[in-house]
């Protein structure tokens, strides 16, 4: 315990009225932040943890409510704090990193505008000097031709770009204490590193406390004094980084830190069976142009059956647009790509449609190409009414001879029977992605293209389809083409991996090889920008 926390919590509690019944969510949770210090509170989601930083900063939804404990901030109770004083305190001295940028900035207002407000509410300085001010910022935040930025709407920006502005908004009053709530994800590693130094240079600059909330264990681990594990509300572990990492005691905790992919857990190789294999993809300068720009810039590369070839790159490299092509639904400009030995880069949607059979596709956000109105069943079994037993496409099948075909699906995913009559709405994230994996299991196909199929999910559910992905592919003789911007998990379930920087190919060769001894420096960033370096062997990343 601190003698002098800037933030003290203690047994906080808190509760969201629902038809008129309050639930408690947030239970007794304490800890202490000094000035300069980074908690950084991790857990699954459902955990608490956004709640516990919502409650600081007093931005708990209308239905949700303080019903336990203290938060002291030098010495205040917010707790006890009305609408005046939260307005006079967050912005200046307590400020929020919120964690989508999307939403977080109003798309019909140039950005730095949007900063410009922080300082017209919080300072005296006039117009000259607030714009001063934010061009200061921009240049802080790590933007060049800060005028151009300045000028720019959020659409103009990628998503790096979008989340340095709210960096530059959260700390332009210079305040005491920054909730962070998952700042970087979504970020390429690349990015991700970026906007973390921001924060870490904020904090060396300005002692500022910074409560940082991520489910990415490698980041808390590289960038936290402090680490709070959450579990169910609950606060079930706190203390310093390096003896959690080192030996944690929490059965939850250590359940957390065994899931985290290792960075130098690679595949074993298995390129001595694997070479010997059919080709069953074949891609040769393959190009793909949006106007005058080139998304893919003429790329070459063979997959052979029943191995997992993995493409990884920042966005904007080209490997989703890659994955597109190849599952047939966006044509390529120029090049070849044959799937099985059929040529499809000249073929029409309709002309393709017959290959689905053996080509399917899971996407990153699974819920987004779910009918809502579907039923897990019907979800499951939509493919299986476009063809018929041999394979035809267009041919009705009686929905009961498809029953069976949907359950062995649902059972191969790991998913209960009674899962079928459940609908998308009332299932986790994880459960979403198993209900995908399934539905594009249907029609035993041979190839299936995961285009970042775990980014969203928690580090133990996402190992969790990891182990079914390899366990499946093992006893289906799956190919798999894997997209993904996290190097951890590529290099865990890779057998070869290709590299893409602005739509070409960099460098591709053997998970081993790729990983152990990088040829290009491109390659080199990317592993130097991987998040984990202080977890220890027992958590995974070293």
């Amino acid at each position: 315990m601190s003698l002098n926390p800037i933030l003290s919590v203690a047994g906080l509690s808190v509760g969201y009225r629902t038809n008129g019944e309050l639930r408690p969510v947030l239970h007794d949770v304490s800890f202490d932040v000094e000035p300069g210090q980074v908690l950084a509170l991790v857990g699954e989601s459902g955990s608490g943890k956004t709640t516990t930083g919502h409650a600081v900063l007093g931005l708990l939804p209308g239905n949700g409510e303080v019903i336990g404990g203290s938060i002291t901030f030098q010495g205040q109770d917010l707790t006890a704090l009305g609408t005046k004083g939260w307005r006079e305190l967050r912005g200046r001295s307590v400020s929020l990193i919120p964690q989508d940028p999307t939403v977080s900035l109003d798309p019909v207002r140039r950005v730095g505008h949007q900063v410009e407000d922080v300082l017209r509410l919080h300072t005296d300085l006039d117009g000259d000097a607030r714009r001063a001010r934010v061009l200061e910022l921009f240049e802080l935040v790590g933007f060049t031709d800060v005028e151009r930025r300045y000028h720019q709407y959020p659409h103009e920006l990628s998503g790096g770009m979008r989340q340095r502005v709210l960096v530059a908004a959260a700390v332009a009053t210079d305040p005491d204490l920054v909730i962070a709530d998952e700042p970087t994800s979504g970020l390429d590693a690349t990015v991700q590193k970026q906007v973390l130094d921001l924060i870490d240079s904020l904090r060396e600059r300005s002692s500022t406390a910074i409560v940082l909330v991520t489910h990415d264990l490698g980041v808390a681990a590289d960038r936290s004094d402090l680490i709070g594990v959450m579990q169910h509300g609950r606060l079930v572990e706190v203390g310093a980084t390096a003896d959690v990492i080192a030996n944690p005691q929490h059965p939850y905790t250590q359940r957390l830190l065994g899931s985290v992919p290792s960075r130098m857990g690679l595949r074993e190789n298995r390129s001595s069976e694997t070479d010997a294999r059919e080709t069953v993809i074949e891609v040769s300068d393959l190009r793909k142009e949006y106007g005058d720009v080139a998304a893919v810039g003429g790329i070459s590369f063979q997959v052979r059956k029943g191995e997992t070839f993995s493409i990884v790159g920042e966005s904007g490299s080209g490997k989703s647009t890659t994955a597109r092509i190849l599952a047939g639904l966006t044509p390529a400009t120029a090049g070849r790509a044959s799937l099985l030995g059929t040529d499809i880069t000249g073929l029409s949607r309709r002309e393709f449609r017959p290959l689905r059979r053996n080509v399917q596709i899971v996407y990153q956000n699974p819920y987004s190409s779910f009918d809502p109105r579907f039923s897990v069943f019907d979800v499951v079994e939509e493919p299986l009414r476009s063809f018929d037993d041999s394979g035809r496409w267009g041919v009705r099948r009686n929905r009961r001879a498809n029953a069976d075909k949907v359950a062995a699906a649902l059972e191969a995913a790991a998913l209960p029977a009674d899962f079928a009559t459940r609908h998308p709405r009332e299932l986790s994230g994880g459960q979403r992605q198993r209900v995908a994996i399934a539905r594009a299991l249907v029609l035993e196909p041979s190839i299936v293209v995961l285009d970042e199929p775990i980014s969203a999910l928690d580090v133990s559910v996402a190992a969790q389809i990891l182990e079914l992905l390899q366990r499946l592919q093992d006893e289906l003789g799956l190919t798999y083409v894997f997209i993904s911007h996290d190097l951890a998990v590529v290099a865990a379930i890779s057998d070869r991996v290709a590299v893409m920087r602005q739509g070409r190919i960099v460098e591709q060769g053997t998970a081993t090889d790729v990983f152990t001894a990088p040829r290009d420096d491109y390659t080199v960033a990317l592993l130097d920008a991987v998040a984990g370096r202080a977890l220890t062997t027992t958590g995974g990343l070293s």
